[in-house]
């Protein structure tokens, strides 16, 4: 045997030991014990640090006073920490324990276990011999750990993908049916505090519990999707199909408490216009009034929809019954809110009663935001407060018109104030109705210089000279329909009810066009006249 064969001998002995050695480390060792540290190294990620310690990686909780959801964005922090540290173990217990301990030492021709260096040249020989073996056995385990478990760690990828996906979609089935459920039943959340009538996308929510927390994303999201929970550890609905409506609600722009039925129910929005004392809180009583009296007969339900409400029309029916007169407005405007119901359907009616000033001068009509949700109008009508219609009368019945208090601006004035802004205002204003209120009847059917008001109070308006008037109403709004009623009448000390349910007919009329069947309640008594549509 030449020395060409002998070192071709020996370097397949050698290849054959190192083979041989790779495999015994690989699979009778390495490959488990690299296996090991990868699951013990995502269970420790997966699971909870130690007592007292805080934990960095969950997530802090943030302006929202509610514990963010896991499925949001825990998941995925979680997730990106399985699949690092399930990939990093193997090849850093590789490099740190294989390489630089094992394979160092046998290089050093030193036992691996103790570090002792070997007791002779032969053993210290093996030891160097079987070096590159035991490099290349761990290396290869190393590799088929990192292959086998990225393909598990792959999986449990997709798995927390399908799951996450899942949660996107409740999220997005439950958000989506909310929004299809408010469009269906045209509700249409607004402000009904004086000085903000914004609109109302999603109400901030006060915590029952704690009550000092606001919640300002109470809905399926990334805080939860059926509930969120409050730093007290209070649970709250997150969906008005889960019960969001029962916890207290306030406008996110003011602050200012909103109605409980406000995010369920239809809302009617209905100011009443008219000049300063030409009526407005009057008449806004009386309707109250009609609406009780066909509540008490069974027609309707009726309630406040909040305890100031019920506070302010108890107040209001005490002055009534004190003094047969309601103050004055104050401010820019109020409204009344009311749960009107007929069968199974309801309406939230917003009844506004602005001062009559506030509608005087475009700057001040540009302020009155809530024409801009109007549903319909109630125009105020005081023929007193007409010139022309002052010129007509006897000196006889002046006295009677001092005692009931014309209103300090005509009806043709104030219409024209109005017309000119309500287009910015509504942008819809062919499509509203309108419904004409002459009011103070009671003193109108006492001046004998003056025709009697009959049932057709579009014609007498016209016979007054207000023939004007009627035909702008008739040009500039879908429909307008009139009424004459005595709201001293209707309220106070000996109120008549038959007047009260003349006087709520109005408002039932446009409620009528809202889909509540109230049609037969204006139509029962005679005496309602003057319909126009275009």
């Amino acid at each position: 045997m030449n020395g060409a064969q002998s070192t071709e001998l020996v370097l397949t002995l050698l290849l054959v030991l190192w083979a041989l050695t790779a495999v015994l480390v690989c699979f009778g060792n390495a490959f488990w014990r690299l296996l090991a540290t990868a699951a013990r190294a995502v269970t420790v990620e997966l699971g909870p640090f130690d007592a007292g310690r805080s934990d960095q990686r969950v997530i802090p909780l943030d302006a929202e006073p509610a514990h963010p959801s896991y499925w949001a964005r825990q998941l995925w922090v979680d997730t990106a920490g399985v699949l690092g540290a399930g990939l990093r173990a193997p090849w850093r217990r590789w490099r740190s324990h294989w390489m630089a301990t094992v394979v160092a030492r046998l290089l050093q021709r030193r036992r691996p276990a103790t570090g002792a260096r070997g007791g002779n040249p032969i053993s210290r020989l093996w030891l160097l011999l079987m070096a590159p073996g035991t490099a290349l056995g761990a290396t290869a385990a190393v590799l088929l750990v990192a292959v086998l478990h990225g393909a598990a760690l792959l999986l449990f990828g997709l798995l927390v993908t399908a799951v996450w996906s899942g949660w996107l979609l409740s999220v997005g089935v439950l958000r989506g049916a909310e929004r299809a459920w408010l469009l269906a039943f045209r509700i249409r959340t607004v402000c009904p505090h004086p000085g903000c009538h914004r609109p109302v996308p999603l109400a901030a929510h006060r915590c029952p519990q704690c009550t000092n927390e606001v919640h300002r994303e109470l809905r399926p999201g990334r805080y939860g999707v059926y509930r969120h929970a409050c730093r007290c550890g209070a649970r709250l609905p997150s969906s008005l199909l889960t019960g969001r409506a029962r916890v207290p609600a306030e406008c996110p722009a003011c602050d200012r408490p909103l109605p409980p039925s406000l995010a369920t129910t239809r809302v009617v929005h209905v100011p009443l216009v008219g000049a300063s004392s030409s009526g407005k809180t009057m008449l806004m009583a009386a309707v109250v009034a009609g609406l009780r009296s066909w509540a008490t007969s069974g027609a309707l339900t009726l309630d406040y929809a909040s305890d100031a409400d019920r506070h302010d029309g108890a107040l209001l029916d005490q002055r009534l019954r004190d003094d047969d007169w309601a103050l004055k407005t104050q401010g820019d405007q109020r409204a009344w809110m009311i749960l009107v119901g007929r069968g199974r359907r309801r309406r939230l009616l917003y009844l506004y009663d602005p001062m009559g000033e506030a509608l005087q001068g475009a700057d001040r009509l540009r302020e009155q935001q809530y024409l801009a949700h109007a549903d319909g109008i109630v125009f105020v009508v005081d023929v007193l407060a007409d010139r022309e219609v002052r010129r007509r009368i006897a000196e006889a019945d002046s006295g009677r018109i001092a005692d009931a208090r014309p209103a300090a601006q005509g009806p043709v004035d104030t219409f024209d104030g109005l017309s000119g802004e309500l287009t910015a205002l509504v942008g819809r204003r062919g499509k509203l109705p309108v419904a004409v209120v002459v009011t103070k009847r009671d003193v109108l059917d006492r001046i004998a210089s003056l025709p009697p008001a009959g049932a057709q109070v579009e014609s007498w308006l016209t016979q007054l000279g207000l023939g004007g008037l009627v035909r702008n109403f008739t040009h500039q709004f879908g429909t307008a329909r009139y009424w004459s009623v005595s709201a001293f009448t209707a309220t106070g000390t000996g109120a008549l009810d038959p007047e009260g349910r003349r006087a709520a007919e109005p408002v039932l009329w446009l409620l009528a066009r809202s889909g509540l069947r109230v049609d037969a309640l204006v139509d029962a008594r005679p005496g309602v006249t003057g319909v126009r549509g275009r």
